[in-house]
C-alpha cells in the first residue's frame, strides 16, 4: 500500500506490505528496500474483468508468497545492476 502526499501521486509518503502490514522503509519519497510491487488490470474472461488491483509485498512476504506455488519463480541472475 502506498500513500501520497497530492492527488497527483508525485510524493510518496509511506509504503506499507499488504500482506502483513509492516511500514517499509522510505527516504525522501523513495522506498530503500526490497519490495515486490504488482498493478493488475483485469480484463475480459475474469470475473474481476474491468478492476485495477494495485499492491506492495516486502520480501519477506513475497518470499513465503512464492515458496507456495506449484510451479516455482523463473529466476535469472543480473551481471550488472544499476
Amino acid at each position: 500500500m502506498r500513500k501520497y502526499r497530492s492527488q497527483n501521486r508525485e510524493e510518496l509518503e509511506m509504503a506499507a506490505c499488504n500482506c502483513c502490514g509492516r511500514e517499509l522503509r522510505t527516504r525522501n519519497g523513495r522506498i530503500e528496500e526490497g519490495v515486490c510491487h504488482i498493478d493488475i488490470s483485469w480484463g475480459y474472461f475474469s470475473g474481476m474483468d474491468g478492476e485495477d488491483h494495485s499492491f506492495d509485498l516486502c520480501e519477506e512476504c513475497y518470499k513465503k508468497w512464492t515458496a507456495a506455488f506449484q510451479i516455482p519463480v523463473e529466476r535469472k541472475e543480473r551481471k550488472e545492476l544499476l
